[in-house]
């Protein structure tokens, strides 16, 4: 399967860095990219969707960048809510020091990047739970695997916490919902634009 969603990769050298420039939710960001990570000549179309449709973050808490490639949602969150602590969590060690690395460069010092399996370590010893997910998640990587990562995840959402997935309609938003309901996660559709849907789903009564 694809490198940039699987492979527990090094990280990306200097000779195969590029510099991007991009405005987003009024933040001028700076950010390290790389072609051998998710969409590495852009901010991609469903994630720039989901910044602009997901509501206003609270001021405090703890959030979640879950498949945070480069890092564009985990830096918009933390710049967007400098009191919050931001976790950017990815299979790839690659997308992880990227994410860490424009983290950095964009002084978003409430960020942590964390490979998934350290995450999951941190969450299961000290109890740790999510007040805002944010997500564009791999569907490509199957419906097995993508049900298992959600499923894991979304089960992290504290009392009140909320999580905004930004899916294709085409590659199948409208059942993922249903089936995300089915699961005992309240999900609606809160936005389409351009073949995306941004579905808002609850933590699980």
């Amino acid at each position: 399967m694809d490198e940039q969603y699987f492979t527990d990769s090094q990280p990306a050298s200097a000779d195969e860095l590029h510099l991007l420039r991009d405005h987003v939710r009024g933040f001028d960001l700076e950010m390290w990219v790389s072609d051998r990570v998710f969409s590495g000549g852009r901010i991609d179309l469903g994630t720039r969707q989901l910044i602009a449709e997901a509501p206003d973050l609270p001021a405090r808490g703890t959030f979640l960048d879950l498949g945070c490639g480069w890092g564009p949602l985990a830096v918009t969150m933390a710049l967007e809510s400098p009191e919050a602590s931001v976790w950017a969590v990815d299979v790839n060690s690659r997308a992880v020091d990227l994410t860490a690395r424009n983290a950095s460069l964009n002084e978003a010092d409430n960020v942590q990047a964390l490979h998934a399996d350290e995450a999951l370590k941190i969450v299961a010893a000290q109890g740790v739970t999510f007040d805002v997910i944010w997500s564009n998640p791999p569907i490509r990587i199957g419906k097995k695997a993508l049900h298992e990562l959600l499923t894991t995840w979304l089960s992290l959402l504290s009392h009140d916490g909320v999580a905004y997935l930004v899916v294709q309609k085409n590659l199948g938003a409208d059942s993922l919902t249903a089936w995300l309901c089915d699961q005992g996660f309240p999900s609606e559709k809160i936005a389409s634009k351009k073949g995306y849907r941004i579905i808002e789903v609850r933590a699980r009564a």
